[in-house]
Formats: C-alpha cells, sequence, structure tokens
C-alpha cells in the first residue's frame, strides 16, 4: 500500500482543525503539540496499521491525563474535540480495512478494542451514555457497512468478469467450430473430386491408356477452386475483404458444383420447384455447403450411383433433397459432414434428416426456413 493523496489532504485538514480549535478556545495544557502530532502521525498510516493506531486511543479518554476546566461558563476537563475526530477516524478505518469476520483474526481483535474503546467513554461519562455509543461505534459501525458493500460489489464484479469470461470461451469454441466447419465444407468437396479423377488418371496410365487432356485440366481446376475457396476464408477471418476473382458461394453456383461432380464420373439429375426467391447471405451459403457435403458423401461412399438434386422453393421455406441409388451407408454416430450440415440447418430454425431409403441409397433432405420478406 502506498499514500494517496486523500490520506495527506485528511491528515492536513485534521491538523488545521486542531489548530483552529487551540487559537480560538485555548484550552489549558501544554502537552496538546506533542499529542496532536502522534495522533496526526497515526490518522496518515490508519490504512496501513489500523489495530496499532487505534491503541493509544483506548487509553486516550482516561480522566488522569487531564485536568479540570472552564469552557464558556461550563466546568469541563481540557479534553481536545480534535482528540475526538482524530479516534472517530481512526475507528472508521477499523471497520473499513478489518471487519469482524469468522475467518480473520485480525478483525475479531479490531472489534474487541473497538467494544474497550466504547466502554473506557461509557466510564468516563456515564451521564451521557448517548455520547459513548455514538463517538465510538458509529463511525466503526459505517466503515463495517461500507466494507461489506464493497466486498459485495467486488464478488458481484467477479462474477460478472467470470461470466464474461464463459461466455468469451464459448465465443471462441463456436468460432472454432465454424472455421472448421467452413474449412471441411470448403476443401473436402474439391479435394474428393481431385482424389476421384486423379484415380481415374492412375487406372488409365496403368493400363495403358491415353489420358483425356479436360480430366487432368478438371483436376488442375478442382484445385485451384480449393485454394481459391481458402484464400477467401481465411482472408473473411482476418477481416479482410473477399477476393473479388473468387465470388462467394451460394445457390447460383449449384451448377459449378454439379459440373464438378460430373466430371468426377456420377450421373446427376437437377430438378427445381417453385419459384426463386432472393435468399439471405447467411442462408445462402448454408444451401450451397449442405448440397456440396451431400454430394461429396455420395462421392466417397456410395460408388456408381446415380443422384437426384431437388431444390425447391416452397411456402415453408427453401427444401433441398439430395438422393442416390448407391450403396448403402450407415448413419450411426454420424460423421463431421452429417453434423455440419445438422449444425447448418438448425443455425436457422430448420431440420435435416439423412438416412438410408428401402428402395436402396442413400438420402439427405434438409429445410431451411426463409424470413417472410424472402418467401413472399
Amino acid at each position: 500500500m502506498r499514500l494517496r493523496p486523500t490520506d495527506l489532504a485528511l491528515t492536513g485538514g485534521f491538523v488545521l482543525f486542531a489548530l483552529a480549535e487551540e487559537f480560538l478556545i485555548g484550552m489549558p495544557g501544554r502537552w496538546w503539540p506533542l499529542v496532536l502530532a502522534v495522533s496526526a502521525g497515526l490518522v496518515l498510516v490508519r490504512r496501513f496499521v489500523p489495530l496499532l493506531a487505534l491503541a493509544p486511543h483506548i487509553v486516550e479518554p482516561l480522566p488522569f491525563f487531564y485536568e479540570p476546566a472552564v469552557i464558556a461558563g461550563e466546568q469541563t476537563v481540557n479534553f481536545r474535540l480534535w482528540q475526538l475526530v482524530g479516534v472517530m477516524i481512526i475507528l472508521y478505518t477499523v471497520g473499513r480495512y478489518v471487519p469482524p469476520s469468522r475467518e480473520s483474526r485480525r478483525g475479531l481483535i479490531g472489534a474487541v478494542m473497538v467494544a474497550l474503546t466504547f466502554a473506557v467513554y461509557l466510564i468516563n461519562n456515564p451521564g451521557d451514555p448517548m455520547a459513548a455509543i455514538f463517538f465510538p461505534l458509529a463511525p466503526y459501525v459505517l466503515g463495517v457497512a461500507l466494507s461489506v458493500q464493497a466486498r459485495r460489489s467486488a464478488d458481484a464484479a467477479s462474477a460478472r468478469a467470470a461470466i464474461r469470461e464463459q461466455h468469451a470461451r464459448e465465443a471462441v469454441m463456436e468460432e472454432r467450430v465454424r472455421i472448421a466447419r467452413e474449412l471441411h465444407d470448403m476443401v473436402a468437396h474439391s479435394v474428393t473430386v481431385m482424389v476421384i479423377q486423379a484415380g481415374v488418371v492412375r487406372r488409365r496410365l496403368d493400363a495403358g491408356l491415353p489420358v483425356d487432356r479436360e480430366l487432368l485440366q478438371s483436376i488442375e481446376s478442382s484445385g485451384r477452386d480449393a485454394v481459391g475457396e481458402l484464400r477467401r476464408t481465411l482472408g473473411l477471418l482476418r477481416g479482410e475483404g473477399a477476393d473479388s476473382a473468387q465470388p462467394p458461394v451460394g445457390l447460383e453456383r449449384l451448377d459449378d458444383l454439379f459440373a464438378q461432380v460430373r466430371e468426377a464420373g456420377l450421373e446427376l439429375t437437377v430438378r427445381r420447384e417453385g419459384e426463386p426467391v432472393p435468399v439471405p447471405p447467411a442462408i445462402d451459403v448454408s444451401a450451397y455447403r449442405i448440397v456440396q457435403e451431400a454430394l461429396t458423401n455420395v462421392l466417397r461412399h456410395a460408388g456408381p450411383a446415380r443422384v437426384v438434386v431437388t431444390v425447391g422453393f416452397h411456402d415453408d421455406g427453401l427444401r433441398l433433397r439430395v438422393v442416390n441409388d448407391g450403396r448403402k451407408a450407415s448413419v450411426s454416430g454420424g460423421g463431421q459432414g452429417l453434423i455440419g450440415m445438422r449444425e447448418r440447418a438448425a443455425l436457422f430454425g430448420g431440420e435435416l434428416v439423412a438416412g438410408p431409403v428401402d428402395e436402396g441409397g442413400f438420402a439427405v433432405r434438409a429445410r431451411l426456413p426463409l424470413p417472410v420478406t424472402a418467401a413472399a
């Protein structure tokens, strides 16, 4: 702890008050400068050693330190008012900084010292018990009350800080999940297409067959798309603008996606239902990612298959269906792709159902509610 400007100001004000009393009233007793110096020193360091500062004030009111005096025609003793002010300052400090507590021995010692001070004042002036109660106890009780209030405020601030920290951690985790999902959806499709097409190239080379140039160009194009998407996403995460050469994904880019999977060997049929309406950007991106992930899963798991993709605008929202007739697949546990698709649908109050169909194959069905202005 260090001395504060308020410590110096309070001590200075106390000394000025004492000097004013001495020169205006002129009580007898030449000992007052020494007592004033000690009292001022105790007021100055009261926050550092509150119990030690209180100790002299317990015995200070004892009558054998004083002599009778007549002030303004009244019989009294030469106990100064500034002495009373000094002890009140110290008593407040004890209550403020050393409040009684079961966990603190110093707090209990302070309470005992305050009780002794009260007893000394009451014994020395039994004719005025209210003064004995007020002057020693009121400052101490005020200090204790402010200490309790400060402790509660600190606890509340600590709780609010803990809640903010928890929210920050949750936000970071949500952002990490979002980034992981975005990177997974973005890269997995292009890489899967590249792997399948590269496998075709390898098998043709092993068989001594010529390699179609367009197939190699398709692999190159898929790689460039993956790199472009990756750069665009990382740029957005850094707060940079999107690359103008790589437009953001959405329903308008589904035709490019369909062309990629056709080049990878899938027999793809596209059906569109309803009249297209403007779709909010966030839903637009999520719809594209759901279709992209569903087609990626077909490439990975279904084998040679025919796929029917349906994009429908209905009264209850945007409906997406990706149905294939390939090998049956299990949804027990669900991979990151299915989890990501479900999270994207749930984010906008929609739902996604994925599972095998009776005739064979696998189906992904999703519904994304659209705002009233978009669906109208």
